[in-house]
């Protein structure tokens, strides 16, 4: 049978309408995952009201919620992106998933896009509720800092997305649990992600790391409404690097 015998109804839909059902159906799976939620939402959540509420540890001179509201938001984005992605892809890889959906119409590249879009929905959900608390705490951010935000946001996204990719396609899923767990934990930690690490070795070590560019990238938007072009520029170069890697060792199956 051609293609020109198909009726309309036996036809795959156009690309773009089946990538935003993958993308609607993989933002939905996030959203009823309790493990999920935990960690995209609500460690978030007890982190910026903990962080801001706390005399410790320090956080330099001004009010403790401008620093520590877009390290959060940030924070986020790597829950979301990286630690979240690259679980579910683990194990949807390790449980052939991955290989029945690449042989479908959707395609690996069609597969790839609505997770990427999905990550980016979710995104939004977690600026809009952690942002709220944030404002309820006393945050008020530079108006323009939301816009200027919008390019490290996508550039993050970019970076920790290829390498939760990168992760996933490697390592087995019990592994890349733990790792992506212990890595989430590690950044919070010391990558100066939430609470900024000024001068020293620590400190320009964290530059050069995604979770410090994209925590010095945010509390530069939305301090000072500023596009800090040399963060944005490590988090291209890790989303590339990272990229390029994942095309190279990544196993569907």
């Amino acid at each position: 049978m051609s293609a020109l015998d198909l009726t309309p109804e036996s036809r795959p839909a156009p690309p773009l309408r089946r990538v935003r059902a993958q993308a609607a159906f993989d933002a939905r799976i996030l959203l009823r995952n309790g493990e999920q939620v935990l960690l995209t939402l609500v460690l978030p959540a007890l982190l910026l009201v903990g962080l801001t509420e706390a005399a410790v540890p320090a956080l330099g001179p001004g009010r403790r919620i401008d620093v520590v509201a877009p390290g959060v938001l940030a924070l986020a984005i790597v829950s979301t992106a990286f630690t979240g992605q690259a679980i579910g892809t683990a194990f949807d890889r390790r449980y052939g998933v991955l290989r029945l959906l690449g042989t479908t119409p959707l395609g690996r590249s069609g597969l790839l896009a609505g997770r990427t879009l999905a990550v980016l929905a979710i995104e939004v959900v977690q600026a809009v509720i952690l942002g709220a608390i944030a404002l309820a705490l006393g945050w008020r951010p530079v108006p323009l800092g939301v816009l200027v935000a919008a390019v490290p946001a996508l550039a993050g996204t970019a970076a920790f997305v290829a390498l939760g990719l990168l992760l996933a396609g490697t390592l087995r899923a019990e592994a890349v649990l733990a790792v992506a767990n212990l890595l989430w934990v590690l950044l919070v930690a010391g990558g100066a992600l939430v609470v900024p690490l000024h001068g020293g070795a620590g400190g320009v070590a964290a530059a050069a790391l995604p979770s410090g560019a994209l925590g010095s990238a945010f509390r530069a938007a939305f301090q000072h409404a500023r596009l800090d072009l040399g963060a944005v520029a490590v988090l291209l170069a890790w989303a590339v690097g990272a990229g390029l890697a994942a095309v190279r060792w990544f196993r569907w199956e």
